[in-house]
């Protein structure tokens, strides 16, 4: 994975190529090429949503085994709110094919999540799953556009030279109304907003890196959403936690999860029960980190979209 140094040559490198470029249609894939591509692309979103869902042991979380810290929400609920953002995923990569300004992709946020509501009856289930996957999707899509060979240090580069001011801007005036803002503000914690006007360094910097370590120590792909998982428990403060357990169960998450890295994670032959204590201990408290859950979602669309031919 490459350094935060070697990534802002990257990104000084793609501002420049852009500054150069001819006109954006000019490198516009055919359309059937890019209708495939952006269909594809909204598939993988899609999938790396239920990747999620079906994971267990997912300390508080949801799951096809039980409804973790959740009273409101089952795993049929997520079901449905998969099935009603299938279409929303494949548009907005559309959209970043087109160079689309932030105010159309945040229009398109806006209905996928009317529709999210509207399939669980008003239950959220995946409002910052909507923005952070979304986003990464318009990013994905304006690589193609541009010929850009999809890579992560592309896509979150793209991501922010074509949207980086107006995500920023973004997030500061929407900084007081919804629980996750208010959360941010008290306690300096981190919510899907800050996260992607940033560039997501805590999938490009923490998550991903633990995916690929794990995988490349021959471990499988559950073991490897496991590890990450934890990982971004580990290093998010997650507006949903203090929103729940406050500063003390933030705290918890924090320290439950670094002593299961600290023990060796899924290399130690007892990981799976470390992980079925740590769930126990979360559904005891009432602590789901949903941050981190669509964190890990956004690093598995990244890394299929990365090493698949899409």
């Amino acid at each position: 994975m490459m350094s935060s140094l070697a990534f802002n040559a990257v990104l000084r490198r793609r501002r420049q190529q852009t500054a150069a470029a001819p006109a954006h249609g000019e490198t516009r894939p055919a359309p059937a090429d890019r209708e495939i591509f952006c269909t594809r692309i909204g598939r993988l979103a899609v999938r790396s949503l239920y990747s999620e869902l079906t994971l267990y042991p997912k300390p508080g979380l949801v799951s096809l085994v039980d409804n973790g810290s959740h009273d409101d929400m089952t795993a049929m609920t997520f079901m449905r709110s998969l099935f009603s953002l299938r279409h929303y995923f494949i548009r907005i990569t559309e959209a970043g094919c087109d160079d689309a300004p932030f105010a159309r992709l945040k229009r398109l946020g806006i209905e996928a999540e009317r529709r999210m509501l509207a399939a669980t009856a008003g239950i959220n289930t995946h409002r910052g799953a909507i923005f952070c996957l979304g986003m990464l999707c318009a990013a994905i899509g304006s690589c193609h556009a541009q010929r850009i060979k999809l890579s992560p240090e592309a896509i979150r580069a793209e991501l922010l030279i074509r949207w980086g001011a107006a995500l920023a801007a973004h997030t500061q005036a929407a900084a007081s109304g919804s629980h996750g803002s208010q959360v941010a503000l008290r306690h300096g914690a981190s919510g899907a907003r800050e996260e992607v006007a940033l560039g997501l360094p805590s999938l490009f910097e923490v998550a991903l890196p633990m995916l690929e370590e794990t995988l490349a120590s021959r471990r499988d792909w559950e073991a490897a959403r496991i590890d990450t998982l934890f990982a971004l428990m580990a290093h998010v403060s997650d507006t949903n936690v203090y929103h729940r357990g406050g500063a003390d169960g933030a705290a918890l998450v924090k320290r439950c999860a670094q002593a299961f890295l600290d023990a060796g994670g899924t290399a130690q032959a007892d990981w799976k029960q470390r992980a079925i204590d740590c769930h126990r201990i979360f559904v005891g408290r009432k602590l789901s980190p949903g941050g981190a859950a669509d964190l890990l979602a956004a690093t598995c669309l990244v890394y299929e979209a990365t090493r698949r031919t899409v």
